[in-house]
């Protein structure tokens, strides 16, 4: 059985080649129907992650916990289920796995009872201390349930001497390293905590005289909750008796949340520094015309991470934007373990060429990212057999030649195509005419920052530069890279 699961997953990675955010999370305090609004929000947030959804419950006397596999349509979506999960203060949590471990045990929310009382804590992110931290915790005598580095959160909490559990978590979170976002359920109190850096989001809605938490302002949208701020860098929001208190225990540091919520991760509704996300990936495009002066035909997007950054190249030389790949939006686990020769169509599942609009015609076909380069290769020879005379490949952002720590699933360092190979060789590997990635200088410029200007906040671009914020205390090489990786991801924060 667990052989079929791992298969699974390395089946299903085939057809989402692109990074992945892994989970997104939501809270909200003194409410009725409290689980019936966690559900909701947590489906405008089902990009985020799809393996897996929980929701915890408090009505002020007993805590109440679901935890399910699949999306959340399809197991919040009854009366039945909600209504046990009692009381007007919830949290919730989506998760996106990528490797080991996909167990209903490592589904959040987590729940533990402490000496202060009962917590519950939904956790995006990834400790870069994960190692060390659950190590000690064992040798002190700590028996984990689960191989999440949440659950280390958790133990951290229950451990601490202090007698308030406002005190536990402060307690707790001094000692986690990394990038993260937590939204934890006490007794009558909802509680906020962003990393020092801001580099996992969250922020803060208010729906009547009620809070809400959540990863990304589109899970405010769709229960009528306005915006009220993002959790500050090292901020701790505490929610207790409909009123918001602010403790900040952290030493002040430069917000620097991670660029890939602009580029990618976060839904093109979503606000993020003042403007939606979509807005972000027009300028990013714009900025990307700006550099790549073209002869073309056509602008093509990779749909749907392409469209954006697509439409603002295209707008910008005033050549016209066409959707020259017709997405099926409807490929699920049917097409996940069917046979090799299912398989080997690889791409086509998911994308189709739209034949009469790109033969004969000179094509820019532009995405917003590049990581291994196999889909690009397919999708260039799939644009080619229908017909088009030229594929020039534009990259809505600079070269991904580092992995991530702070809760994306990056491959390696090896496996990183621009980490391996020069502009012209990803070109001649992908098969097209011509390659060109946004610059860094252009990233900054289109997202509102300049990276020269040290009174402007940076952005979290290891990605790019390798510039590690946070970096692994486990971290001697590309060994030890690949074990908190794997530590880290098969918990699927």
């Amino acid at each position: 059985m667990k052989k079929s699961t791992k298969n699974q997953k390395r089946k299903l990675r085939i057809y989402n080649p692109k990074l992945k955010e892994e989970c997104g999370v939501f809270g909200i305090s003194n409410v009725k129907d409290a689980s019936a609004l966690t559900a909701l929000g947590l489906h405008s947030l089902q990009h985020r992650g799809q393996e897996g959804c929980g929701i915890v419950t408090f009505d002020g006397k007993k805590y109440y916990s679901e935890k399910r596999f699949g999306l959340v349509g399809d197991n919040f979506n009854k009366e039945k289920v909600l209504n046990y999960l009692k009381g007007n203060f919830a949290i919730g949590h989506n998760r996106y796995s990528t490797t080991g471990n996909n167990t209903l045990r490592n589904i959040q929310p987590f729940f533990a009872d402490t000496n202060a009382g009962g917590i519950g804590v939904a956790h995006n992110g990834n400790l870069t201390n994960s190692i060390y931290l659950r190590n000690k915790l064992v040798e002190d005598g700590a028996i984990f349930y689960t191989t999440s580095d949440t659950e280390t959160i958790v133990q951290l909490i229950a451990k601490s001497k202090r007698s308030k559990t406002i005190d536990k978590i402060i307690d707790a979170i001094f000692q986690i390293q990394g990038g993260y976002a937590l939204v934890m359920l006490t007794q009558n109190s909802l509680v906020g905590v962003r990393d020092p850096y801001g580099i996992r989001p969250l922020v803060i809605g208010k729906l009547k005289n009620s809070y809400v938490l959540a990863s990304e302002t589109c899970a405010l949208d769709i229960i009528g909750a306005k915006f009220v701020r993002e959790v500050e860098n090292g901020e701790i929001v505490l929610i207790e008796n409909d009123k918001l208190n602010s403790i900040k225990p952290f030493p002040a540091k430069r917000v620097r949340p991670c660029v890939f919520e602009y580029i990618y991760f976060a839904r093109p509704d979503s606000i993020l520094n003042g403007k939606t996300a979509y807005e972000h990936r027009k300028n990013l495009g714009k900025e990307l015309a700006k550099e790549n002066n073209i002869d073309a035909d056509i602008i093509v997007p990779v749909p749907d991470s392409g469209n954006a950054a697509a439409l603002g190249f295209a707008q910008h030389l005033n050549i016209n934007y066409e959707h020259g790949l017709i997405r099926n939006h409807y490929v699920g686990r049917t097409f996940i373990e069917p046979s090799q020769k299912i398989r080997s169509l690889g791409v086509k599942l998911k994308l189709n060429a739209n034949q009469t609009t790109i033969k004969d015609k000179k094509i820019v076909l532009l995405d917003d990212s590049l990581v291994r380069g196999t889909t690009s290769h397919k999708i260039v020879k799939m644009l080619y057999d229908a017909g088009a005379k030229e594929v020039h490949v534009r990259i809505a952002c600079p070269e991904i030649k580092y992995p991530d720590f702070y809760g994306v699933d990056t491959p390696t360092k090896k496996e990183l195509l621009a980490a391996n190979k020069n502009n012209d060789e990803i070109c001649e590997y992908i098969g097209a005419k011509s390659l060109k990635f946004l610059s860094i200088e252009g990233m900054y410029r289109a997202i509102g920052f300049d990276k020269r200007d040290e009174n402007y906040p940076q952005l979290t671009d290891h990605y790019f530069t390798g510039d590690y914020p946070v970096k692994p205390i486990d971290e001697l090489g590309d060994s030890k890279i690949t074990q908190l990786s794997l530590l880290s991801t098969a918990s699927n924060n």
